[in-house]
């Protein structure tokens, strides 16, 4: 297989083109179409390192003229990998044709002469989304926490992530380039992405790394947003002073700064959160920074974070095993890293949060609350609904 990068002018309105694969953050915007490979990694707590495996040896055996030699440049995997070790569905998709864009810089990569696509026809009428249940109705999901907070009152664990899902259907297709576009108008500050037909916009990044440079933006603790500023400030500054949410947001940090220092990394973590307010929600953020060792590439350290306490609680091995017991549903790839990486280990991963996973005229949402011993089982309740109605939004229901 032959890869080829070359530099080219702006292009504009890709989404138009509707593109397969999409990644978009403030570093670094990526736009995918075919399929010049599919890596199907299979189950298991190393399903990332063979993901990682498949991809290496795909661009060993490949002919790469990449005279940029830019993150994101060259051969590139779209990957996104289900939460639980257990769960089918992870995949890895390496596209025909890459057009990206980092800064002023726009560049297109192709393998074996494809070529990109022209405008895609307009899509069907839209018609709006409806609701078609959950795996749990609110009532048992209400019981499911309070089983919850008993266990960790009980010494059990100290915190746990409970999901719900949410199914809904159209009369008309979901548009993938339509969803896409209301995401990017309203989280703007989200990475966007869609993978294998996995779309949302999650604010939560799990790994950065470029050389041996690593970021990461830990989220936990929430609270709505308003479009009032003094409603809003007033929200920040009940979450920034609650005792259950400091708490719950410090497990998260510890869950991504323990692995680092546990691998020799040089860790670099802020004292004190800061509040990331997004169009719907508030959360407590906390920006982590390492100088990572040689060899750890973006997938090999997604598989060393996942899942963090942000997703999953703490301790881990508890965590899952509630989650397993109590959540009445397979999370799939919710929850899950979600990203990409080129062929020197640069990438981005976020947690796939805020997302939907699209099936012609249905959809299934998630969203998730963190579980610690001061929670009450209806504000949880209410945080998920917070949290499901940015891709009710985004699929049309508004």
């Amino acid at each position: 297989m032959r890869f080829t990068t070359r530099p080219i002018e702006p292009l504009a309105d890709l989404l138009g083109r509707d593109p397969d694969h999409v990644w978009m953050s403030a570093q670094v915007s990526l736009w995918g179409w075919g399929e010049a490979a599919r890596l199907l990694p299979g189950t298991g707590p190393h399903r990332m390192q063979a993901l990682d495996d498949a991809f290496d040896r795909l661009v060993a055996e490949s002919e790469v003229d990449d005279p940029l030699g830019l993150p994101g440049t060259g051969p590139v995997v779209f990957a996104s990998v289900t939460f639980s070790a257990r769960s089918t569905g992870s995949v890895g998709v390496v596209p025909e044709v890459l057009v990206g864009r980092r800064g002023d810089t726009w560049w297109v990569t192709i393998s074996d002469g494809a070529g990109l696509p022209g405008p895609a026809p307009e899509p069907e009428a839209e018609d709006k989304a409806r609701y078609a249940g959950s795996s749990l109705p609110d009532v048992l999901w209400l019981e499911r926490v309070a089983q919850a907070i008993e266990m960790i009152r009980g010494g059990e664990l100290d915190k746990v992530v409970l999901a719900r899902d949410y199914a809904v259907w159209s009369r008309a297709r979901f548009h993938p380039p339509r969803v896409l576009g209301r995401l990017i108008s309203r989280f703007p500050g989200c990475h966007v992405f869609r993978v294998a037909d996995l779309v949302g916009a999650s604010p939560e990044l799990l790994v950065r790394r470029t050389a041996e440079r690593m970021d990461s933006l830990v989220l936990a603790g929430s609270a709505p947003s308003f479009v009032d500023e003094d409603q809003a400030t007033s929200a920040a500054r009940t979450l920034m002073d609650s005792d259950k949410d400091r708490w719950e947001h410090e497990l998260a940090v510890r869950s991504v700064r323990d692995p680092l220092v546990g691998i020799g990394a040089e860790v670099d973590v802020r004292d004190t959160p800061e509040i990331l307010r997004l169009a719907n929600v508030q959360h407590l953020a906390t920006a982590v920074t390492a100088t990572v060792p040689a060899g750890w590439d973006a997938l090999h350290l997604a598989e060393l974070l996942h899942p963090t306490a942000a997703v999953g609680g703490t301790p881990t091995d508890a965590a899952v095993r509630v989650i397993e017991e109590l959540e009445g549903m397979d999370r799939g790839r919710y929850a899950g890293p979600v990203g990409w990486m080129d062929g020197r280990g640069d990438g981005e991963f976020a947690i796939a949060l805020r997302c939907a996973e699209l099936s012609g005229a249905r959809a299934r949402l998630f969203a998730g609350a963190g579980i610690v011993a001061g929670s009450l089982p209806e504000a949880e309740l209410d945080e998920t609904r917070l949290k499901l109605g940015a891709m009710m939004g985004a699929l049309g229901a508004e």
